[in-house]
């Protein structure tokens, strides 16, 4: 029993939190794609170390399944991001009313709880090297703590990537 709710939780939480849509050009064989490195310089909108975890992620993602980073790619990787900061969405509410012989009063409120939230649009493009065309692009939304510490970020982008590589190669028909 305690495994089948371990399951379940690790669904919820899995399936909650970050959105990824897809695009990709339908006439290319992404199979022939077996190489890869990164944009140089990175202009992605985020601090060093968000790139650093994001480029690390990646690096393992692909590796496992089978890509190899090369100084001469197929593919060229970028990514970049945007974010907006705003108050976390729970709150306790507050409310008091009053029903009487044909009048009512009420007045309520909500009060924020738990912080602010950055929003955040992770763009991760897959350009062919050699054509300079863009060949699959990922968009994933998600949020987490302003205050995040650094084992919740790695967790936090762990979770978004392993989301957005799912879909890697994109399935020809």
């Amino acid at each position: 029993m305690k495994y089948i709710l371990t399951f379940f939780v690790l669904i919820l939480i899995y399936s909650c939190g970050t959105a990824v849509g897809y695009d990709f050009d339908t006439e290319k064989d992404f199979s022939k794609y077996t190489t890869y490195d990164f944009y140089n310089p990175l202009s992605s909108g985020l601090n060093e170390l968000d790139e650093k975890r994001i480029v690390k992620i990646t690096d393992s993602l692909l590796v496992s399944k089978g890509m190899v980073r090369s100084e001469n790619p197929q593919i060229l990787i970028n990514f970049y991001s945007s974010e907006y900061i705003s108050n976390s969405r729970n709150s306790i509410g507050i409310g008091m009313g009053s029903v009487g012989r044909n009048t009512s009063v009420g007045i309520s409120g909500g009060i924020p709880i738990g912080g602010k939230e950055v929003n955040q649009q992770l763009t991760i493009d897959f350009i062919d090297a050699q054509l300079d065309a863009l060949v699959w692009q990922a968009k994933a939304e998600g949020r987490f703590k302003e205050n995040s510490k650094p084992e919740q970020k790695q967790s936090y982008y762990i979770q978004t990537l392993t989301k957005v590589f799912n879909k890697y190669p994109p399935k020809q028909k």
